[in-house]
């Protein structure tokens, strides 16, 4: 029996109890970035810009080798329209992996909603992602110590030491992780941290051709997403949460979940 194994039995094992109370000890961000002070890695998502072509989560699957095909990706586009009715309705065909074709909205399982043109007030785009959160929920519950967070703010996971428990993956209020259909792993966004640590951008930052996405260091009053985010209206999602992500919005509407 290898260590993967046999962790993973007794993760199976101990499930009724309590995860260990080192897990469960809540991070203090202000330690984390100690080592680092000069570098806050942080995204900003310009709803306004995104027009849902998908270009992101092309260039994200080929760079850090989620499957193609597979029904799951790191950073995925949302669809959203808003009826006269004041109903919301939402759709992300394969993560948007090829644009929205269609104007009828993805229920799932085969199954697509028509909208007539007349009964839509409002539709937009918006993109998602790992939100890199100071406070983060699956570094916490994770108790193989196989997510971590990184000095200068990124959650990675390292899959030689991930035991497939899934504890991450329901920890997580934002639905960014999965199993990696091919190394049955926890996946998710990690900003392209291979990428971001050796001064280039991340994957989608580099194929978004409307500049919808920006990577930048928010402990630089000069980097151009800190200015905007110091200076402009940018919201966050799921604050209520206090998880203090690190993925800013601009021209997020409150239909957005």
């Amino acid at each position: 029996m290898n260590r993967r194994e046999f962790l993973k039995r007794s993760i199976v094992v101990v499930a009724g109890m309590a995860v260990p109370t080192a897990a469960l000890e809540l991070i203090d961000p202000k330690k984390l970035l100690a080592a680092k002070p000069e570098l806050r890695w942080v995204f900003l998502v310009d709803t306004h810009s995104c027009v849902g072509c998908g270009f992101c989560v092309k260039a994200c699957k080929i760079e850090n080798e989620v499957p193609y095909d597979a029904n799951v990706t790191r950073t995925w586009v949302e669809r959203y329209v808003i009826t006269k009715d004041g109903k919301t309705h939402i759709d992300s065909p394969k993560g948007a992996l090829n644009g929205f074709t269609s104007k009828k909205i993805d229920i799932g399982q085969g199954h697509t909603k028509e909208i007539k043109d007349e009964e839509i007030v409002q539709s937009f785009f918006v993109p998602k992602l790992c939100n890199q959160c100071e406070n983060p929920p699956c570094v916490q519950v994770c108790p193989v110590g196989a997510t971590y967070q990184t000095a200068d703010g990124v959650v990675l996971v390292d899959r030689t030491w991930c035991i497939g428990c899934g504890y991450c993956i329901m920890g997580c209020p934002y639905g960014v992780r999965f199993f990696h259909p091919v190394y049955r792993v926890a996946e998710k966004c990690n900003f392209c941290y291979h990428r971001i640590s050796k001064g280039m951008k991340t994957a989608c930052v580099d194929a978004c051709p409307f500049g919808a996405r920006k990577v930048g260091n928010l402990r630089d009053p000069n980097d151009p997403v800190t200015k905007i985010i110091m200076t402009e209206r940018v919201a966050i999602l799921k604050e209520e949460y206090g998880t203090k992500p690190q993925v800013y919005y601009l021209g997020l509407s409150k239909e957005v979940r």
